[in-house]
Order: C-alpha cells, then sequence, then structure tokens
C-alpha cells in the first residue's frame, strides 16, 4: 500500500511516504514554518520514492489534538492532495503517533501522552499496546490541568510520559513523577509513526472523503471570555 502521511499539528512539520516496506520521511521542528515546509517536503519525498500523488492509495493525516493553525495547514493540504489524485484520508490520532513511536523505539508498555493545550492545560491520551503491537486508545482522549491523572493511580509504574506537554507544564510532571514508569524524550508527533496505524484503518474502510475530515480539537474556544468590569 503506498501512503503519504501529514503531520502539522505540534512544532514538528512531519512527512512520509511509504511504498509498500519503504518509508521516505521529512521532518523538521520549526515554529511557525509549516505553511513554508510542508509542500516543499511533500515535492520531496515524492519526487524521491520516484512517484506522484496519483500513485497513492491514501492519505494519513495526524488529525490533532494540537495547534489550530497547525492543524488547518496539514488538514488543508491533505484534502488538495486527496482530492486532486481522487483518493481518501485517514485520519489518526497525532497523540498516537508520540505513543507509536515510544512504543517502538523505548519498548514500552503504556504511554501517556500530554501535549500543550494552553490555558494551563493539555491534551491526556493514554496508550497501551494492542495484539498487533500498534497503540490502542485507552478510554478518550481528553482537556486535562495539571493535577494528578487518575489513570496513572490505578496502575502506578505502568506509563511511561512523552509529548511536550510534560516539558511545558512542569509542576504536571513533579505532580505524577512518582506514579510514572518513566519519562521519555519524544516530544512531537513524526509522520512515520502514523503509517501503521493509518494502514490498518485504511484497510477497515476508515478512511473518509476529503471534505468529510474534522479535525480533532478537543477544545471548542482558543480563548476564556473576557471578565465583566468591575463595579
Amino acid at each position: 500500500m503506498n501512503l503519504l502521511a501529514l503531520d502539522t499539528s505540534s512544532l514538528a512539520c512531519s512527512v512520509a511516504l511509504q511504498l509498500e516496506n519503504r518509508v521516505i520521511c521529512r521532518h523538521e521542528e520549526q515554529a511557525r514554518e509549516h505553511t513554508r515546509l510542508l509542500v516543499p517536503m511533500i515535492n520531496e519525498v515524492l519526487a524521491e520514492g520516484g512517484v506522484s500523488s496519483a500513485d497513492l492509495d491514501a492519505v494519513v493525516l495526524g488529525n490533532g489534538p494540537g495547534s489550530f493553525i497547525g492543524m488547518r495547514i496539514a488538514t488543508s493540504v491533505a484534502q488538495g492532495l486527496a482530492h486532486g489524485a481522487g483518493i481518501k484520508i485517514v485520519p489518526v490520532s497525532s497523540m498516537l503517533g508520540v505513543a507509536a513511536q515510544v512504543a517502538e523505539t523505548e519498548d514500552a508498555g503504556a504511554v501517556a501522552v500530554c501535549q500543550d493545550a494552553h490555558m494551563d492545560e493539555v491534551y491526556l491520551g493514554l496508550y497501551a499496546a494492542g495484539s498487533d503491537g500498534v497503540p490502542e486508545l485507552l478510554g478518550a482522549e481528553r482537556l486535562h490541568d495539571q493535577s494528578i491523572i487518575s489513570e496513572l493511580q490505578l496502575e502506578p509504574g505502568r506509563f511511561t510520559a512523552a509529548g511536550f506537554g510534560w516539558q511545558r507544564y512542569p509542576r504536571l510532571l513533579e505532580t505524577n513523577r512518582a506514579l510514572l514508569a518513566s519519562v521519555s524524550a519524544v516530544s512531537h508527533p513524526a509522520a512515520r509513526y502514523l503509517l501503521a496505524t493509518g494502514a490498518a484503518l485504511a484497510e477497515t474502510g476508515a478512511a473518509v472523503d476529503p471534505q468529510a475530515v474534522v479535525p480533532a480539537y478537543l477544545r471548542q474556544t482558543v480563548a476564556k471570555p473576557a471578565r465583566p468590569p468591575g463595579p
């Protein structure tokens, strides 16, 4: 299966092309450069692979949660590519990509991913290795403040912490550190780690038409309402 994976939900701008068993990647971590970087990176991996968008079976989209603007950049580009090539999009959680990288490179059986949601909160996703080795979501991804994560209390020492949210909010890590098995340095999603899940979902018919993609914002507002003026 030929797949192109994209993720711009974080500081990282990440692209991966899978041609059967070959994977070609580009990954850069630069703030506010996704618009400039993404399309050239896509062109580079396609050229290196000797294929065009017409040769793809689907586009795998890192669908957040994460940066609102970043998510829209990847979504728009994925929609344009898929529409032009007459193919579908497979939305995959960007946080699952982080969990998949930690599971593969650090042999972690369970991963607690936290990404910066601003407003002193994180996007939280808890994952454990599935029967096929691909991480599976436990419960639902959600917003979480800097308090103790209840699931860690239930199974202390099981989860490895990963994601930029732990770095962004040191108090969150301090509060939960004794409940964690370890802390990974993996902070941002890399597109190559979306491919296995994307391929599995595509085979089960989970791909959607380009216009049907809905980014996983989790938070519906980006700013707290202003307080009314005092008397």
